[in-house]
């Protein structure tokens, strides 16, 4: 089964191909530029930018919980017929990361289960994700999760200067 470049979904059916790429969507599409930008910045700016990061302060609180990493939420929500999950990174300390695990379990249990079918198979599923993210050990290095968000970051930003400046 294909996996997104961009945003690393699994793709059932069609998708958009690109030099080499495939990407979900028209809007992992446009945001593939940023990928192709990444993969040609040098290897130790991303490092410089990673190992700053995860050592640094967490952008949630602030406070120097580190070490600061890219962790996972699942979500999941239902409606009758309609269901909808996601699985999202954020970067934070592993106390703010189990925080927000927490409340989107505890959200995916009230929200979750009124779809059918797919409330009924997502729901347990995206709450067992939050409880194995929230019960894995933390590695004292970063992830590749993190590089790949910040890589993505710093392209993002390359690319903006690239438009600002005058032709």
């Amino acid at each position: 089964m294909k996996r997104c470049s961009y945003c690393n979904s699994r793709i059932l059916f069609g998708g958009v191909a690109n030099n080499g790429f495939t990407f979900c969507n028209q809007r992992c599409h446009g945001s593939g530029l940023a990928l192709m930008t990444a993969q040609s910045l040098p290897p130790e700016l991303i490092e410089e930018h990673v190992n700053k990061v995860h050592s640094g302060p967490c952008p949630k609180c602030q406070r120097q919980a580190g070490p600061v990493d890219a962790h996972t939420l699942h979500f999941v929500w239902s409606a009758l017929v309609l269901t909808s999950w996601s699985s999202k990174p954020a970067i934070s300390c592993r106390s703010c990361a189990v925080k927000s695990q927490i409340f989107s379990t505890m959200g995916s249990a009230v929200l979750g289960w009124w779809g059918f079918p797919w409330g009924l198979i997502m729901t347990p599923v995206q709450i067992g994700r939050n409880i194995a993210a929230m019960c894995s050990s933390q590695d004292r290095r970063p992830s590749p999760l993190l590089r790949r968000l910040i890589s993505l970051n710093i392209a993002s930003h390359v690319l903006a200067q690239q438009q600002q400046t005058p032709r």
